[in-house]
């Protein structure tokens, strides 16, 4: 070979490396498995279980441990729950993975099938949305209870409906002052449509033991309040005032996210302050733009 052939060559060999057949690429550590899905997919099932404490189940809290300390484990659980529809509050020992559905998501439980399950009565819709509004602002009735991660809410049923009865004796009282006591349309939105609804609903109903009737509005709440429980939002802490509870930090993640909502907002306007014995009381209202109440509104619901 020449002299020039070889330094063809030998530059060749440096620039091309020999052929090597093609063969599995070796494994790297950041890859994702199926086995790491399979571990997020079920990380994501434990959090759509609200009853589930992590303390209680020791799968549950290695795979709350794992989410925290590898980002591209917590990555792939968060983009399982994504592709469900749902939204990912927090991941803690406090709350587990506490996720709420989006609008969109199959897990998605909406005001009007719920109230329809409860009543075929379309006046009942508003009354079960505006149950779930006070029990959220009952709960927490301050911003700083929110930001709290340490506050815990108490409310009864008894309490809850004096709340809302007391709003709508200020609601009347406002619309006496402005000359509006008129009964409005059936179809008006907003808490000035609606507080005559609630006003006029028997607390209890007509039993001669006064036993709560479902379609009372102590019922209405009472059904809201278990709701609530069953779907880890609420712990029921005793019978006293037709049904003592406490919230959880689920709950609290839940409203907390709801917070902004314009029908919570109206309801906080009014200036009806829950005290800690689960009763109310009501006090002047601050200075504000009236907000209208969607009709399909309530918490944990989409419209």
């Amino acid at each position: 070979m020449s002299e020039t052939h070889a330094e063809y060559a030998d530059a060749w060999s440096e620039q091309e490396p020999p052929h090597v057949p093609a063969g599995p690429a070796p494994s790297s550590p950041s890859a994702v498995t199926p086995a790491d899905a399979a571990d997020a997919a079920r990380l994501v099932s434990f959090g759509l279980q609200p009853k589930l404490l992590p303390a209680r189940d020791a799968e549950y809290t290695e795979l709350l441990r794992r989410y925290r300390e590898d980002p591209p484990f917590a990555r792939l659980a968060d983009a399982v729950a994504t592709g469900l529809g749902l939204v990912v509050l927090e991941v803690s020992p406090r709350a587990g993975m506490a996720v709420t559905a989006g609008e969109d998501s199959v897990f998605a439980v909406r005001m009007g099938d719920y109230a329809r399950r409860a009543s075929p009565d379309s006046a009942d819709r508003f009354l079960h949305g505006l149950a779930h509004l006070a029990v959220a602002a009952m709960a927490f009735p301050r911003p700083e209870d929110l930001a709290d991660d340490g506050y815990i809410g108490r409310l009864t049923v008894n309490g809850v409906d004096a709340f809302v009865r007391q709003a709508c004796l200020r609601l009347e009282q406002r619309a006496d002052e402005l000359g509006e006591n008129t009964d409005p349309a059936s179809d008006a939105p907003g808490l000035e449509a609606g507080w005559r609804i609630y006003a006029r609903r028997s607390a209890t109903g007509a039993t001669k033991d006064a036993r709560r009737l479902a379609g009372s509005t102590t019922g209405i709440v009472g059904k809201a309040a278990a709701f609530l429980t069953d779907s880890g939002f609420l712990q029921r802490t005793g019978d006293e005032g037709g049904g003592s509870y406490r919230t959880t930090a689920r709950y609290q993640l839940q409203v907390r996210d709801m917070a902004g909502s314009a029908a919570m907002a109206e309801l906080l306007e009014l200036g009806v302050v829950p005290v800690s014995d689960g009763s109310a009381t009501l006090v002047p209202p601050p200075e504000g733009d009236d907000l209208e109440l969607a009709a399909d509104a309530g918490l944990p619901f989409h419209a």
